[in-house]
């Protein structure tokens, strides 16, 4: 049976148009659950295709369906939504959209985390898996999310009924952009994003006159000494080798030098790669913020609320060693092994609900010449734009063909028997 090396023939012949495409979505950015225009292209081209396209899943998601005779069913993942940022790179197609923000006030938007890449690579993958259905078997399930920046869209497209919209699938896929040279694609199996998990305190304390603090129960005073303790968690009740992360963000409390107020509230990020150190981290938490109201006798215990977050995304061991193999004979020593990466993301609750397992991978989006230099000269944090910055751009080429490679490659250990 021919492979992923026949599917992968015409990638020259619509690598402009993807090209073009790309270009167009990162002028157009979309914020979560808005992706309306990006969501109907999407639709337009996968039915063009001749896929069985379903849309308006959690909102705007958008489902292609190509079965193609017997076989396994393979379903592959991109997000569609950008980011309330503020162009800077200085690109001809730079992004001048904005959008309602708070109160109704305009806001910039930017495809700064690459979510426009993922877009187009699928696309293409699903177009040249359209045009070689004699090169596999199976079906194929391309899935464009909405609303992974907010962390609730693959929440939102499970509950609106994803998992009886399109066929079980044996097992799922999803790319990231990463600031790493383009043309490389990187694996890693067990952990390889981190849960993140956000938690609001509020201090109840008793409110005075400045002058007179005897008579308050400080929660300036208290949120401080939270605050420094939480600095212990990793430090003294996480082991040395186990990565964790635990950030206090935002302090607010009062609204003048010369008051005790009544209440001080806190935010924090918390960030853990296994269940066991999630729920480790949170019970600290909770704990010290008791045990430091108790200790000041306020009126009343803590608010402790969760807010946000997303799960930790820890990639099947054996799915992701098949995909690495083929990466590897596919991408020779441009295939590596991706560093455990901080940041979080929420396509794990799409194999989570349909119960199978998954793997994600990165590929790279910035200029390896760039990228050599900044090495070199000990300035890739400087240099070199990480996802979030004002001044993400991956370059277009090789960023595109290798996204659609990896994607068609890895599907193909599935819905075909040759590499």
């Amino acid at each position: 049976m021919p492979g992923s090396t026949d599917i992968l023939a015409g990638l020259s012949r619509i690598g402009p148009e993807l090209e073009a495409l790309y270009r167009d979505l990162h002028s157009h950015p979309e914020l979560g659950h808005a992706e309306h225009r990006t969501s109907n292209r999407v639709a337009r081209l996968l039915t063009d295709c001749g896929y069985d396209v379903r849309d308006g899943i959690g909102d705007t998601g958008v489902a292609g369906v190509l079965a193609n005779g017997d076989g396994p069913v393979v379903l592959v993942r991109a997000d569609m939504d950008a980011l309330p940022i503020e162009e800077r790179t200085g690109l001809s197609y730079a992004s001048a959209t904005t959008a309602p923000g708070e109160g109704g006030t305009p806001q910039p938007v930017m495809h700064a985390c690459g979510h426009d890449v993922h877009v187009t690579c699928l696309l293409g993958a699903a177009r040249l898996m359209a045009e070689s259905r004699d090169a596999w078997n199976g079906t194929l399930v391309a899935l464009f999310q909405c609303a992974e920046e907010t962390g609730d869209g693959a929440d939102a497209m499970v509950a609106d009924g994803l998992t009886d919209r399109v066929p079980r699938p044996e097992v799922c896929l999803a790319q990231h952009v990463l600031p790493m040279p383009a043309g490389r694609v990187g694996t890693r199996s067990g952990p390889v994003l981190s849960a993140a998990d956000n938690y609001r305190i509020t201090v109840h304390g008793r409110g005075a006159h400045g002058s007179q603090p005897q008579a308050s129960v400080d929660p300036v005073v208290i949120a401080s000494m939270i605050v420094v303790r939480l600095q212990t968690i990793v430090s003294r009740e996480i082991g040395m080798l186990t990565p964790a992360v635990v950030t206090v963000g935002s302090v607010h409390a009062g609204t003048n030098p010369n008051n005790v107020p009544e209440s001080a509230r806190m935010e924090i990020n918390v960030r853990t790669y296994d269940e066991d150190t999630r729920a480790k981290v949170r019970a600290a938490i909770e704990r010290i913020a008791k045990a430091e109201c108790a200790a000041a006798d306020t009126p009343k215990p803590p608010d402790i609320e969760r807010f946000g977050g997303f799960p930790p995304t820890v990639n099947d061991e054996a799915t992701t060693g098949k995909v690495a193999r083929a990466f590897a004979r596919h991408f020779g020593d441009r295939a590596t092994t991706l560093d455990l990466q901080t940041a979080s993301e929420d396509f794990s609750e799409i194999p989570k609900a349909f119960g199978v397992p998954y793997t994600y991978w990165g590929i790279g989006g910035t200029d390896p010449d760039q990228y050599a230099r900044a090495a070199k000269n000990g300035t890739l944090d400087s240099d070199v734009p990480v996802n979030h910055s004002a001044r993400f751009a991956p370059v277009v080429q090789p960023t595109i063909d290798t996204g659609v490679r990896a994607i068609v490659v890895a599907a193909a250990q599935w819905l075909t028997r040759a590499p």
